[in-house]
């Protein structure tokens, strides 16, 4: 995932075998920015990572649609976040939230990143209560209007062959918290107590959140396995191995699910549905570019959650191909060339997605035409000093997006214009949650902070 160390942030990439599990994040690590100009190397070995930011990618705004409006919806009340992207089976598009955009209050939760440990986790919200993870997969509960502690659970085991990893995530069902962690295992802990209900060891580490779906635990592993478990008791289910790809972004997408159809994005720049009683694959599409012009654009990885919508997949890769795909069929839909680690996000008419250059790009959801593109980086001229960017949530009519300059944004979701900027206090290299009527930010620091 996203490493950092004091202000200061970086990309990076796996390229030693990821079945070495944890040790693939060891290697010593400068205070790093993606975007200071130096050399790229073709591999790095024995777990060192190298930076994967570059700009080769160009997406251009339709001359149509130039002053065109579109439909969004109206805001509506979410009173809880229980996955990484919202709700089992339903996408919100505009979420009732922080009307004033003003930080209410902010409170750590435990380690922060570090050279070693990173906090990866999104924020999930559920009953009157906020849960994060902390960078060694401290588990925390808050109270969503204070911030004050409820309980917090040590997950991290106490051995030799787990003390290095960092990554995971948390999902709430039914009264239960579902843990998968880069330290080798996936949990179910009570909701009201933290107390743990159930622990299932795996071979490999995990570094994004489970989903949680019809008595089912889903998570990918950085083996580039669905995992899957059954929710009452973690006993495992069947799983599916897609494509194992040495180079990767040190993190891994959440699974999404509609109905039956579960969608899971791997690093090898796959995007597969399949079936969720049995495992049984329906398509597979490989979300990468024909002619790659670098070695940057060789990692293939989709790093967001993919979305289902209305019938179509929206996902986007690293490698510069960012797609709605029919859910049904799995026919791409339309196409566009923007390299993305982020999340797209669709509403109404249109779907939002933040390009790893740092533009923020409106796009029509039926044809994929490109209303406006804005550049969050705009009028910095030194790439050492352009920030990184991650979002957006679309809340009481204004996109928000944090930065790893330790920024939210509003933003205009017709032009793109920037209305107001909050400092919260550290790099946010995770995408925030809206319910409750709060924005949630989690930053670097292990800090949480809440926008009113």
């Amino acid at each position: 995932m996203i490493a950092s160390r004091g202000i200061l942030t970086a990309l990076f990439i796996g390229v030693a075998a990821v079945s070495a599990g944890c040790s693939t994040v060891s290697g010593t690590v400068d205070r790093l920015n993606p975007f200071k100009e130096k050399e790229v190397k073709d591999e790095a070995a024995d777990g060192r990572r190298i930076s994967v930011i570059a700009f080769d990618e160009k997406v251009t705004a339709a001359e149509g649609l130039q002053g065109v409006d579109f439909f969004l919806p109206a805001a509506v009340g979410q009173p809880d976040w229980t996955l990484p992207g919202g709700p089992t089976e339903v996408v919100v598009e505009h979420v009732e939230a922080a009307p004033a955009f003003e930080i209410a209050w902010r409170k750590g939760f435990g380690k922060a990143s570090n050279v070693k440990v990173h906090v990866t986790a999104p924020p999930i919200l559920a009953d009157g209560r906020v849960y994060v993870m902390d960078a060694e997969a401290d588990v925390v509960a808050m109270d969503a209007r204070t911030g004050a502690q409820i309980w917090k659970r040590r997950l991290k085991a106490d051995n030799r062959r787990d003390k290095v990893g960092f990554g995971g995530g948390i999902a709430y069902s039914n009264g239960k918290i579902y843990v998968s962690s880069g330290f080798r295992f996936v949990a179910q802990l009570d909701a009201a107590t933290g107390e743990v209900g159930w622990r299932q060891d795996v071979s490999s580490p995990i570094h994004g959140a489970p989903t949680i779906s019809a008595g089912k635990v889903y998570a990918i592993s950085t083996d580039n396995e669905l995992l899957t478990f059954d929710a009452a008791t973690g006993a495992p289910a069947w799983n599916f191995q897609a494509l194992v790809e040495p180079a990767r972004i040190l993190s891994a997408s959440s699974p999404a699910i509609s109905g039956d159809v579960v969608v899971a994005a791997f690093a090898s720049g796959e995007l597969v549905a399949l079936r969720a009683g049995n495992g049984n694959d329906l398509w597979n599409n490989a979300l990468s570019r024909a002619s790659r012009t670098n070695a940057l654009s060789e990692i293939r990885d989709v790093a967001g959650r993919p979305v289902i919508f209305k019938g179509d997949v929206f996902a986007a890769s690293h490698s510069g191909v960012f797609a709605a795909i029919d859910l049904r069929s799995g026919q791409p839909r339309w196409s566009l060339p923007v390299s993305s680690i982020a999340t797209p996000w669709p509403a109404g008419d249109v779907v939002y997605i933040i390009s790893r250059a740092g533009e923020l790009v409106c796009a029509s959801r039926e044809t994929g035409q490109v209303y406006w593109i804005k550049d969050l980086n705009e009028g910095i001229k030194k790439t050492k000093d352009k920030s990184l960017f991650f979002g957006p949530v679309l809340a009481s009519d204004k996109l928000v997006v944090v930065s790893s300059d330790g920024r939210a944004l509003s933003i205009n979701p017709k032009t793109g214009e920037t209305t107001k900027t909050l400092k919260i206090g550290g790099p946010a290299l995770i995408t925030p949650v809206a319910a409750g009527g709060m924005v949630y930010v989690v930053t670097d620091k292990a800090e949480l902070v809440a926008i009113r």
